[in-house]
């Protein structure tokens, strides 16, 4: 049987073990606050759990975890309000005079196989993707009748298709980045132009707002879920080319490649600024992520500040400045 530890016999572990200044009531406390596995465990790392922070004192650890929670603070309402949008603007751009039925987005729009020849492996590969998305809209609108989800009840009760419109209100980020997927050329470029974000040089294939979702959506998660965000952990593919250039395009910014903070707060600002939302209230983004980022260069050695933010921090938020 393994036997768990007090947070003192915790603390006596962090000193002899790894050499961490911990003593005292106030770091108990923090310790106790943060919990060992999810505090210490989850923040002694940047990236990869080999990748270990030289850190001396545990009052350093305890600023990066403060650090990462500003970090989620700051990002949580904007990651929502552009989930929101995005799906509204998706809405709006395929129902405005035409059927929301499911069936009938599905039958007539969702049909980007159609641009392939039948029967090779990009027909198969597209294929494939809309039929699991049939399964994935079909599956999600059974598990939220069980959980008694009032909008999919009304429908189905009244023997009525659910509208898109209703789908889209109980599927999360990364599912809604799926029918866009599979949506026909021309509707992809509506989204996008309808969006602001259609260019020929960059998105030709109207594809750049399901990359965007897709990229997000694992910043969204994290958290949404109280996961650990001030290292870009979260990330788990490369956004493809096509994005990032569309972006360092828009922005001027160059060396975009989601490995810091900074640039998910890059593609943040874009989306904000296309969606119309004030200059007052992206210049307090940046102002708060400054100050944040600034206290914590206090608090711990200034090298390992500048391998979290990255060494070109200040240069991209002056170029987001001038680009807001």
């Amino acid at each position: 049987m393994t036997r768990g530890k007090s947070m003192n016999a915790l603390m006596k572990h962090l000193r002899n073990k790894h050499s961490i200044e911990i003593s005292g009531s106030r770091n108990k406390r923090d310790l106790m606050n943060m919990g060992y596995f999810h505090g210490f465990k989850g923040y002694r790392f940047i990236g990869q759990p080999n990748n270990i922070i030289p850190l001396k004192d545990f009052d350093e650890l305890v600023a990066i975890y403060k650090f990462d929670a500003q970090l989620k603070g700051l990002l949580y309402p904007h990651i929502m309000f552009t989930e929101t949008a995005l799906k509204n603007y998706t809405l709006n751009t395929l129902i405005a005079n035409n059927s929301a039925d499911f069936e009938h987005i599905f039958t007539h729009m969702l049909i980007d196989y159609k641009a392939e020849n039948v029967g090779n492996s990009k027909y198969r590969d597209k294929m494939k993707k809309r039929l699991e998305l049939k399964n994935k809209i079909l599956s999600g609108i059974a598990y939220n009748y069980a959980d008694g989800k009032d909008v999919i009840k009304h429908y189905l009760h009244n023997n009525k298709q659910v509208p898109l419109w209703a789908i889209f209100e109980v599927i999360n980020m990364g599912e809604f980045g799926f029918p866009l997927q599979c949506l026909d050329l021309s509707n992809r470029i509506r989204i996008a132009e309808d969006l602001g974000i259609h260019t020929t040089s960059h998105n030709q294939n109207g594809r750049i707002p399901e990359d965007i979702i897709f990229l997000i959506k694992e910043l969204r998660n994290a958290v949404a879920h109280n996961g650990v965000v001030f290292d870009c952990r979260f990330k788990k593919t490369n956004p493809p080319s096509r994005l990032t250039e569309y972006l360092q395009s828009e922005t001027t910014i160059n060396n975009i490649a989601f490995n810091n903070i900074i640039d998910y707060f890059i593609i943040m600002i874009v989306l904000l600024k296309k969606l119309n939302v004030s200059k007052k209230e992206m210049r307090k983004i940046l102002k708060d992520l400054e100050a944040y980022s600034e206290n914590l260069r206090t608090l711990i050695p200034v090298p390992i500040h500048t391998t979290i933010m990255g060494s070109d921090f200040r240069r991209k938020m002056q170029n987001l400045r001038d680009y807001i």
